[in-house]
């Protein structure tokens, strides 16, 4: 059943990374990619606001017990992200004139509540 539970708990993933991207939409965002992989690991999204591409790392919490979704991006984490979006602009030219900002959105939904909550934190990191 182990499988069973990763299918779903990547579903919920997926969810919550198209969730995140409809609401960054409406804050003006452009989505230019989601899930783009390399060999360092995988950017969420990838969106243009204004004229700065942005890497955006996209973290559920049902709780902050254990630290706010910021706080789960370790330096380890931190650094794939910067190596794949390296990668990421090494493929696509066309991007490389752009300043980049590395964001992160937390989405939460109190216990018995149908809406989301979103902490957008804008340069969370370099």
């Amino acid at each position: 059943m182990k499988f069973g539970r990763f299918a779903n708990s990547h579903l919920f993933g997926k969810e919550q990374e198209a969730i995140a991207a409809s609401y960054l939409r409406a804050q003006g965002l452009r989505l230019i990619c989601n899930n783009f992989r390399s060999r360092f690991g995988e950017i969420d999204l990838i969106m243009i606001d204004d004229s700065t591409l942005v890497f955006i790392e996209v973290r559920y919490r049902r709780s902050d017990l254990w630290g706010s979704a910021v706080e789960t991006i370790t330096r380890s984490k931190q650094r794939r992200i910067r190596q794949t979006a390296a990668h990421y602009l090494q493929s696509q030219v066309r991007y490389q004139h752009l300043m980049c900002r590395f964001d992160v959105i937390g989405l939460s939904r109190p216990a018995g509540s149908t809406q989301h909550e979103y902490n957008w934190i804008k340069s969370a990191f370099n």
